[in-house]
């Protein structure tokens, strides 16, 4: 059912990982969909997966947010109602190596975005943000309310930049309605099977690289510490069933629609899992061994974070409903079909 007045929604990064599963969640809803992406990270192949479970392949535009003038033809030519924004560098570890990589990439290609969008009268704004922005948190679990902007790496950083970017733009354009979604930890794959995660080279998150360890390319998994003030001592994240996030944006975009200004919400579980529990629950949903090995803790990594998920349940009616179990379930279903990605 399509509630929305928006029905043209340009999405960039919508070859990426979590901006494929949105835009099923879009096309099924009713929605047209146009993809921006230069494919730095993903790969035009997926949205031939996203074709196979929706019938509709989104049209794509292979091209770079740093490049105002085709930002500019795209808004000219597409006409879109509404922008969903996941473009840009997302890999904590290289972001501490490659900072100046991170901030012109995710700021500096955001604010042509923007500028782009103000030149074509477009003020519906749904913005993919990170927990990151909170830094080490003081209390748990995290709100909305809590300090942001004391991040622990460049990654986090450009997030929090970006955030306040939109701050002062919408108190400067008050008629602009943007949603700043802030997500924890993204995992899983469709329940089909033919869209999932997708790294270029080796793995810098989690259950990608859990994935390919069960599959063979990798002998085990490197964990990043042991000695944290947690359960077990490896860190502990909310982990988020993709398809759950996707869900998430549509629900923001639908928000939109009442004029709701600058809203600001976290997208998880609510729960936290550390390193290991996500390992025994893989090797639990795909029977394979999982060996790991415990490293030194990784530069720009905190102990712990999960969210308190509360605000998003009573401002846009969404909550996670995949645990897990699903998850690995449905990120081993897509691995051991999909041995080399798309």
């Amino acid at each position: 059912m399509n509630d929305l007045s928006a029905n043209k929604i340009l999405v960039t990064g919508g070859a990426g990982y979590i901006g494929t599963h949105t835009c099923v969640e879009l096309i099924e809803a009713g929605h047209e969909v146009i993809v921006f992406d230069n494919l730095c990270n993903s790969k035009a192949e997926a949205l031939l997966g996203v074709e196979r479970i929706t019938g509709v392949r989104p049209e794509l535009v292979v091209a770079d947010l740093r490049d105002l003038p085709a930002l500019i033809e795209t808004f000219e030519k597409h006409e879109p109602d509404a922008v969903i924004h996941f473009a840009g560098l997302k890999a904590v570890g290289e972001s501490v190596n490659h900072p100046l990589r991170y901030f012109q990439n995710n700021v500096a290609g955001s604010i042509n975005l923007f500028e782009a969008m103000r030149k074509a009268n477009v003020k519906k704004l749904v913005f993919s943000s990170s927990c990151t922005v909170y830094g080490s948190p003081k209390t748990l679990p995290i709100d909305e309310n809590a300090p942001v902007g004391n991040t622990s790496n460049p990654y986090g950083h450009t997030k929090y930049m970006i955030e306040q970017i939109l701050r002062e733009l919408h108190q400067c354009n008050p008629d602009w309605n943007i949603s700043i979604l802030r997500y924890f930890n993204p995992v899983g794959a469709h329940a089909s099977g033919e869209i999932g995660e997708d790294p270029h080279g080796v793995p810098e998150n989690l259950m990608p690289y859990v994935c390919q360890v069960a599959v063979g390319k990798h002998d085990r998994v490197r964990v990043w510490g042991n000695d944290y003030d947690t359960p077990d001592g490896t860190g502990v994240r909310d982990y988020l069933h993709v398809s759950d996030l996707a869900t998430g944006h549509l629900s923001a975009l639908n928000k939109l629609d009442s004029n709701p200004g600058l809203m600001f919400h976290n997208l998880g579980t609510g729960n936290g899992y550390s390193v290991l529990d996500v390992i025994e629950a893989f090797r639990s949903a795909s029977g394979q061994d999982i060996n790991y090995e415990i490293m030194p803790r990784r530069p720009g990594d905190i102990a712990a974070v999960w969210a308190d998920t509360s605000l998003a349940e009573k401002e846009l009616g969404w909550k996670a409903e995949r645990g897990l179990e699903e998850m690995c379930r449905d990120a081993w279903s897509w691995q051991k079909n999909h041995l080399n990605g798309f």
